[in-house]
């Protein structure tokens, strides 16, 4: 297997990196649990090695491109953000790495941030820039959902502006950590209860924190079962999201990225409420922008 390039994607939890050819084809993949928030700085480069090792050639340098968490303050070398506006597939902020292995050149992507309202992003740029590589200019709006989902705007080509929501992470907490967490003790769901909850937080997002409890409270009184509980919690945040980021979707198609169960359930909340949106796979997503950030920087 001829190497020519190695593309990577190193998130919080996860190391994925994919073999390249010289007409950017994936040749082969691997991945491993050693996440970013799982290293110290000095560790990275040895767990990239552990992965990839029997890709590189003897005395032949091998570039290796890498997005996401590599490249936040605590990862193996901080990458400074751009400022929006911005291209996502621009080469401009590359990170070079110094490293101990002679076969390699480690360059790290930079992240994105938003000066006011303040805001920042790392890694999810990249999958913008593979949707564009995708797509051309189709979507003016971008739904990324997630721990923190990220609500993109943009203009030709560019990132304008974004809003962060900490949705998933809210639902970890509440459901894992708060008094909820007694009434979603099923892993079960109530596609119905979580449509209602949807609309029900778009129409009055004010109520959040009392529908919340709610759920607590017709526990008590034997009315929903755990099932229905879990999909009215997850309809109540992420309809609180959607009446936030009303001014992306309104009118607009999106363009959701993610992980296949995740974006499904945005797609059905915003087809419940009259909205069209598109899905695509974060893992194709992230190897397309790479890919484009290799052209742009290779000029091939």
């Amino acid at each position: 297997m001829d190497t020519h390039w190695i593309a990577v994607d190193w998130g919080t939890t996860n190391l994925r990196a994919y073999a390249m050819s010289s007409e950017h084809q994936v040749l082969s993949d691997a991945q491993s649990h050693d996440g970013a928030g799982k290293l110290s700085p000095d560790e990275f480069e040895g767990a990239l090695l552990k992965l990839i090792d029997h890709w590189l050639v003897p005395d032949r340098i091998t570039s290796i491109m890498v997005c996401g968490m590599a490249g936040a303050k605590q990862g193996w070398s901080e990458a400074p953000y751009l400022q929006t506006p911005c291209l996502p597939s621009s080469s401009d902020g590359l990170k070079s790495v110094e490293t101990k292995d002679s076969r390699i050149e480690v360059s790290i992507l930079p992240g994105v941030c938003q000066q006011s309202p303040a805001d920042v992003m790392r890694g999810e740029e990249t999958q913008l820039a593979g949707l564009i590589a995708d797509t051309g200019a189709k979507f003016n709006t971008v739904c990324l959902p997630g721990t923190h989902s990220k609500w993109v705007q943009l203009q030709a080509n560019q990132i304008h502006r974004f809003n962060t929501y900490m949705t998933g992470e809210t639902f970890e907490l509440l459901s894992q950590q708060s008094i909820l967490r007694h009434e979603l003790t099923s892993e079960g769901w109530n596609q119905s209860a979580f449509l209602e909850a949807v609309e029900e937080s778009l129409n009055n997002p004010q109520q959040l924190l009392s529908d919340c409890f709610r759920i607590r409270a017709q526990g008590l009184l034997g009315k929903p079962d755990s099932a229905s509980a879990r999909a009215r919690l997850s309809g109540l945040l992420i309809g609180a999201e959607l009446a936030g980021a009303k001014s992306y979707w309104n009118n607009q198609n999106t363009a959701l990225i993610g992980d296949d169960r995740l974006v499904t359930l945005y797609a059905e909340a915003l087809t419940h409420i009259g909205a069209n949106s598109e899905i695509f796979s974060a893992q194709d997503m992230t190897l397309q922008g790479l890919i484009q950030v290799y052209k742009n920087l290779f000029n091939q």
